[in-house]
């Protein structure tokens, strides 16, 4: 039985492999090569890798993993996985077999799912995006629109003000948001199209224009969207991991789970304090490493019968 069994290939889940072959704790990374950040061509916010595509990263992470022999890398999903009756857990592979561990991480992340809006799929990563810490500062001194009428939008919008300053929300309709948030959006020089958006236009260079129900046209370079995001994996849900109200999984400070001996790691969890989950690379890769060293201490104290020092992590 092996020490650990890591499911995800993102930063999460490599960045606890490195951890974890570091401490020489044999560990098999399951890896679908289903990515979030996949249509995007540069990661940003990452010190020393700002800017770099994200397959290089992961090419790079995977790289230096070749030089831990007890780390191992496959190409291939986990369909289930279920406690053992002596301890540990039972994967099942897409291909049908099943390999077992003592602890079980999951780093398999979230998916969006994104308005229904003619061409904005195409575009998500290359031309519409959701975060500007990761997106605002290549917009600067672009034409930005908002999709969306919701309060949440106004702030982004006024966010996004430092970046251009030329910013328009698009409602796609009557907003949910008062004539406060109105006057403050006009105040502060963002403009507001109330019409029904009807597709987005562009290509392989980005957004070019947002075409509305009634005709018109609006030329921007970048349009941000907000998705809805799920769990990319059944797991958690099979395992009985509680959820949070946004479908993330609940962990503690140590990324402990409410299954004993399951961990989670990277956007798809979050602790209850945390007001959403944090899609940064940078914090994906840290939560990937705490959840590694936790479970190498547990195991440690599980092995030679010690009581475990910090509160909340359980033998």
């Amino acid at each position: 039985m092996l020490d650990v069994i890591v499911v995800g290939g993102g930063p999460a889940g490599l960045s606890a492999a490195l951890t974890l072959g570091r401490a020489r704790r044999s560990t098999l990374v399951l890896d679908s090569r289903d990515y979030r950040n996949a249509p995007s061509p540069a990661a940003h916010n990452l010190l020393t890798r700002d800017g770099t595509p994200p397959g290089e990263l992961r090419r790079i992470a995977r790289e230096q993993l070749q030089a831990y022999p007890s780390v191992e890398i496959r190409e291939i999903a986990a369909d289930d996985a279920v406690p053992l009756p002596a301890g540990g857990f039972e994967v099942r592979l897409a291909d049908g077999s099943t390999v077992a561990a003592r602890r079980l991480l999951l780093a398999t992340g979230l998916a969006d799912e994104l308005p229904r809006i003619a061409g904005l799929d195409r575009l998500w990563g290359r031309g519409a995006y959701h975060c500007p810490y990761c997106h605002g500062y290549e917009l600067r001194d672009t034409p930005i629109a908002v999709l969306g009428g919701t309060p949440d939008r106004v702030e982004l919008a006024l966010h996004l003000r430092r970046f251009s300053d030329d910013v328009v929300v698009c409602t796609d309709g009557p907003p949910a948001f008062d004539e406060a948030a109105m006057r403050l959006l006009e105040g502060n020089g963002v403009a507001v199209a109330t019409q029904r958006v009807a597709r987005l236009h562009g290509g392989d260079g980005g957004l070019e224009s947002v075409e509305f129900a009634d005709g018109s046209v609006l030329a921007r370079k970048a349009i941000f969207a907000k998705s809805v995001t799920r769990q990319r994996s059944p797991l958690p849900e099979r395992l009985g991991c509680a959820l949070l109200d946004d479908g993330t999984v609940e962990v503690n400070e140590f990324c402990r789970t409410s299954v004993g001996g399951v961990y989670a790691a990277g956007d798809m969890a979050r602790r209850a304090t945390f007001p959403v989950p944090a899609a940064a690379i940078v914090a994906a890769a840290a939560s990937g490493t705490i959840a590694a060293i936790v479970i190498d201490k547990e195991l440690l104290w599980t092995d030679m019968r010690l009581r475990a020092p910090l509160a909340g992590v359980r033998n």
